[in-house]
Protein backbone atom coordinates (compact mmCIF):
# COMPACT_ATOMS: atom_id res chain seq x y z
CA UNK A 1 0.00 0.00 0.00
CA UNK A 2 1.02 3.62 -0.69
CA UNK A 3 0.36 6.68 1.30
CA UNK A 4 -0.16 10.01 -0.52
CA UNK A 5 2.33 12.72 0.16
CA UNK A 6 -0.22 15.42 -0.39
CA UNK A 7 -4.47 15.22 1.02
CA UNK A 8 -6.30 13.98 -2.24
CA UNK A 9 -9.50 15.45 -3.50
CA UNK A 10 -11.46 12.48 -4.00
CA UNK A 11 -11.31 9.31 -1.84
CA UNK A 12 -12.92 6.17 -3.37
CA UNK A 13 -14.67 3.69 -0.32
CA UNK A 14 -15.31 0.27 -1.70
CA UNK A 15 -17.07 -1.80 1.19
CA UNK A 16 -16.52 -5.30 0.45
CA UNK A 17 -16.99 -9.38 1.95
CA UNK A 18 -15.66 -12.43 -0.18
CA UNK A 19 -15.46 -10.30 -3.48
CA UNK A 20 -12.43 -12.31 -4.22
CA UNK A 21 -13.28 -13.28 -7.61
CA UNK A 22 -13.77 -9.57 -8.86
CA UNK A 23 -11.78 -7.08 -6.50
CA UNK A 24 -8.44 -7.58 -8.15
CA UNK A 25 -10.51 -6.10 -11.79
CA UNK A 26 -12.17 -3.35 -9.66
CA UNK A 27 -8.58 -2.29 -8.10
CA UNK A 28 -7.45 -2.66 -11.45
CA UNK A 29 -9.48 -0.35 -13.25
CA UNK A 30 -9.01 2.78 -10.43
CA UNK A 31 -5.51 2.81 -10.72
CA UNK A 32 -5.75 5.97 -12.98
CA UNK A 33 -8.03 7.55 -10.98
CA UNK A 34 -5.18 6.49 -8.29
CA UNK A 35 -2.14 7.87 -10.15
CA UNK A 36 -3.97 10.78 -10.61
CA UNK A 37 -4.12 11.56 -6.75
CA UNK A 38 -7.62 9.91 -5.78
CA UNK A 39 -7.29 7.56 -2.89
CA UNK A 40 -8.37 4.08 -2.84
CA UNK A 41 -9.84 2.86 0.41
CA UNK A 42 -10.69 -0.76 0.40
CA UNK A 43 -13.26 -1.42 3.95
CA UNK A 44 -13.68 -5.22 4.41
CA UNK A 45 -16.15 -6.57 6.71
CA UNK A 46 -14.61 -9.96 7.72
CA UNK A 47 -13.95 -11.86 4.03
CA UNK A 48 -12.98 -15.32 4.19
CA UNK A 49 -11.47 -15.57 1.14
CA UNK A 50 -8.54 -13.75 -0.56
CA UNK A 51 -10.04 -10.90 -0.95
CA UNK A 52 -8.00 -8.57 1.34
CA UNK A 53 -4.56 -10.12 -0.04
CA UNK A 54 -5.96 -9.50 -3.66
CA UNK A 55 -6.98 -5.99 -2.38
CA UNK A 56 -3.61 -4.73 -0.68
CA UNK A 57 -1.12 -4.13 -3.31
CA UNK A 58 -3.41 -1.88 -5.45
CA UNK A 59 -4.81 0.17 -2.71
CA UNK A 60 -3.99 3.80 0.11
CA UNK A 61 -5.48 1.87 2.76
CA UNK A 62 -6.95 -1.22 4.04
CA UNK A 63 -9.08 -1.01 6.21
CA UNK A 64 -11.46 -3.54 8.29
CA UNK A 65 -15.00 -3.06 10.05
CA UNK A 66 -17.83 -4.85 11.57
CA UNK A 67 -19.86 -6.17 8.55
CA UNK A 68 -22.46 -4.28 7.11
CA UNK A 69 -21.94 -1.53 4.04
CA UNK A 70 -23.32 1.21 6.41
CA UNK A 71 -20.76 0.65 8.88
CA UNK A 72 -17.96 -0.25 6.40
CA UNK A 73 -18.64 2.95 4.23
CA UNK A 74 -18.24 5.11 7.66
CA UNK A 75 -15.54 3.20 8.67
CA UNK A 76 -13.56 4.40 5.38
CA UNK A 77 -15.06 8.02 5.58
CA UNK A 78 -13.53 8.07 9.07
CA UNK A 79 -9.95 6.93 7.64
CA UNK A 80 -10.13 9.30 4.41
CA UNK A 81 -8.03 12.46 3.25
CA UNK A 82 -10.07 13.31 0.43
CA UNK A 83 -12.51 16.22 0.94
CA UNK A 84 -14.98 14.47 -1.43
CA UNK A 85 -16.33 10.80 -0.38
CA UNK A 86 -16.92 8.27 -3.67
CA UNK A 87 -18.93 5.45 -1.90
CA UNK A 88 -18.52 2.38 -4.67
CA UNK A 89 -19.92 -1.01 -4.77
CA UNK A 90 -17.39 -3.85 -5.42
CA UNK A 91 -19.40 -4.91 -8.68
CA UNK A 92 -19.66 -1.59 -9.92
CA UNK A 93 -17.08 0.24 -12.33
CA UNK A 94 -16.82 4.69 -13.02
CA UNK A 95 -16.79 5.37 -16.48
CA UNK A 96 -13.04 6.75 -17.31
CA UNK A 97 -13.44 10.98 -16.10
CA UNK A 98 -15.50 10.08 -13.08
CA UNK A 99 -12.66 12.74 -10.62
CA UNK A 100 -13.50 15.06 -13.00
CA UNK A 101 -17.11 14.71 -13.12
CA UNK A 102 -17.61 14.70 -9.41
CA UNK A 103 -15.04 17.53 -9.01
CA UNK A 104 -16.96 20.10 -11.51
CA UNK A 105 -20.12 18.78 -10.04
CA UNK A 106 -19.37 19.91 -6.72
CA UNK A 107 -17.22 22.87 -7.60
CA UNK A 108 -20.77 24.34 -9.16
CA UNK A 109 -22.33 24.12 -6.18
CA UNK A 110 -23.16 20.65 -5.54
CA UNK A 111 -23.10 18.78 -1.84
CA UNK A 112 -23.77 15.40 -3.22
CA UNK A 113 -24.69 13.40 -5.79
CA UNK A 114 -24.69 9.95 -8.05
CA UNK A 115 -23.84 8.56 -11.76
CA UNK A 116 -26.65 7.09 -14.10
CA UNK A 117 -25.62 3.28 -13.98
CA UNK A 118 -26.27 0.65 -16.87
CA UNK A 119 -26.40 -2.38 -15.53
CA UNK A 120 -24.43 -5.26 -17.05
CA UNK A 121 -25.29 -8.53 -18.29
CA UNK A 122 -27.72 -10.75 -20.49
CA UNK A 123 -31.14 -11.00 -18.96
CA UNK A 124 -33.42 -9.26 -21.22
CA UNK A 125 -34.72 -6.09 -20.09
CA UNK A 126 -32.10 -5.22 -18.14
CA UNK A 127 -31.84 -1.83 -20.12
CA UNK A 128 -35.34 -0.87 -18.95
CA UNK A 129 -34.36 -1.43 -15.39
CA UNK A 130 -31.59 1.24 -15.10
CA UNK A 131 -33.75 3.64 -17.17
CA UNK A 132 -36.01 2.93 -14.75
CA UNK A 133 -33.64 3.56 -11.77
CA UNK A 134 -31.84 6.73 -13.38
CA UNK A 135 -35.64 8.53 -14.26
CA UNK A 136 -36.98 7.30 -10.58
CA UNK A 137 -33.73 8.72 -8.80
CA UNK A 138 -34.11 12.37 -11.76
CA UNK A 139 -37.80 12.67 -9.99
CA UNK A 140 -37.21 11.88 -6.34
CA UNK A 141 -33.74 12.62 -5.67
CA UNK A 142 -33.40 9.29 -4.24
CA UNK A 143 -30.13 7.57 -4.75
CA UNK A 144 -29.02 4.14 -4.49
CA UNK A 145 -25.67 2.54 -3.38
CA UNK A 146 -25.55 0.97 -6.98
CA UNK A 147 -25.20 4.59 -8.64
CA UNK A 148 -21.81 5.42 -7.05
CA UNK A 149 -22.84 7.77 -4.15
CA UNK A 150 -20.66 11.02 -3.47
CA UNK A 151 -20.69 13.38 -1.39
CA UNK A 152 -18.39 16.40 0.32
CA UNK A 153 -16.63 15.09 3.54
CA UNK A 154 -17.86 18.00 5.20
CA UNK A 155 -21.78 17.35 4.60
CA UNK A 156 -21.01 13.67 5.20
CA UNK A 157 -19.51 14.58 8.62
CA UNK A 158 -22.38 17.01 9.36
CA UNK A 159 -25.12 14.28 8.03
CA UNK A 160 -23.74 12.01 10.69
CA UNK A 161 -22.79 9.72 7.56
CA UNK A 162 -24.38 5.81 7.14
CA UNK A 163 -26.94 4.56 9.12
CA UNK A 164 -25.59 1.38 10.77
CA UNK A 165 -28.32 -1.18 9.50
CA UNK A 166 -27.70 -3.96 7.44
CA UNK A 167 -30.61 -2.80 4.19
CA UNK A 168 -31.66 0.29 2.57
CA UNK A 169 -28.43 2.66 4.60
CA UNK A 170 -28.62 3.98 0.91
CA UNK A 171 -32.31 5.34 0.81
CA UNK A 172 -31.95 6.59 4.21
CA UNK A 173 -28.82 8.47 3.61
CA UNK A 174 -30.19 9.70 0.31
CA UNK A 175 -33.79 10.97 2.65
CA UNK A 176 -31.21 13.23 5.07
CA UNK A 177 -29.15 14.77 2.27
CA UNK A 178 -31.92 15.15 -0.13
CA UNK A 179 -33.08 17.87 2.92
CA UNK A 180 -30.24 19.47 2.44
CA UNK A 181 -30.16 19.75 -1.74
CA UNK A 182 -31.22 17.37 -4.18
CA UNK A 183 -28.15 15.54 -6.03
CA UNK A 184 -26.12 15.97 -8.99
CA UNK A 185 -27.65 13.64 -11.03
CA UNK A 186 -24.49 13.04 -13.67
CA UNK A 187 -25.68 11.47 -16.84
CA UNK A 188 -22.22 9.81 -17.31
CA UNK A 189 -23.29 6.30 -16.39
CA UNK A 190 -21.36 3.44 -13.83
CA UNK A 191 -21.60 0.01 -15.13
CA UNK A 192 -22.60 -2.54 -12.61
CA UNK A 193 -23.61 -6.00 -12.25
CA UNK A 194 -26.43 -7.70 -12.99
CA UNK A 195 -25.96 -11.04 -10.80
CA UNK A 196 -28.92 -10.35 -8.54
CA UNK A 197 -31.56 -9.43 -11.66
CA UNK A 198 -30.08 -12.64 -13.22
CA UNK A 199 -30.08 -14.48 -9.99
CA UNK A 200 -33.66 -14.39 -9.14
CA UNK A 201 -35.38 -12.78 -11.89
CA UNK A 202 -35.98 -9.49 -13.10
CA UNK A 203 -39.69 -9.38 -12.29
CA UNK A 204 -38.88 -11.13 -9.17
CA UNK A 205 -36.06 -8.43 -8.38
CA UNK A 206 -37.81 -5.51 -9.16
CA UNK A 207 -41.10 -6.79 -7.66
CA UNK A 208 -39.25 -7.63 -4.43
CA UNK A 209 -37.07 -4.65 -3.93
CA UNK A 210 -40.08 -2.59 -4.52
CA UNK A 211 -41.87 -4.21 -1.24
CA UNK A 212 -39.15 -3.61 0.54
CA UNK A 213 -38.49 -0.37 0.15
CA UNK A 214 -42.23 0.28 0.92
CA UNK A 215 -42.15 -1.37 4.37
CA UNK A 216 -39.04 0.12 5.15
CA UNK A 217 -41.18 4.00 4.45
CA UNK A 218 -43.76 2.73 6.61
CA UNK A 219 -41.39 1.91 9.71
CA UNK A 220 -40.40 -1.87 9.07
CA UNK A 221 -37.41 -3.22 11.02
CA UNK A 222 -34.29 -3.17 9.14
CA UNK A 223 -33.30 -6.16 10.01
CA UNK A 224 -36.10 -8.13 9.27
CA UNK A 225 -36.28 -7.10 6.10
CA UNK A 226 -32.75 -7.89 5.69
CA UNK A 227 -33.21 -11.70 6.58
CA UNK A 228 -35.97 -12.04 4.09
CA UNK A 229 -33.61 -10.53 1.30
CA UNK A 230 -31.36 -13.07 1.80
CA UNK A 231 -28.86 -11.24 3.93
CA UNK A 232 -28.23 -11.99 7.39
CA UNK A 233 -27.53 -9.03 9.74
CA UNK A 234 -24.81 -9.25 12.09
CA UNK A 235 -24.70 -10.47 15.71
CA UNK A 236 -24.20 -7.11 18.35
Amino acid sequence: MTTPLDSPRLSVIIPVLDEAAGIAGLLQSLQALRHDGAEIIVVDGGSTDNTTRLAAPHVDQLVSAPKGRGCQMNAGAATAHGSILLFLHADTRLPLPASMLIAQAIDQGAAWGRFDVRIEGDTAGLGLVALAMNWRSRLTGIATGDQAIFVTKAVFAASGGFADIPLMEDIDFSRRMRALGRPACLSEKVITSGRRWEKHGVLRTILTMWLLRLRFFFGANPNNLAREYGYAPRQR
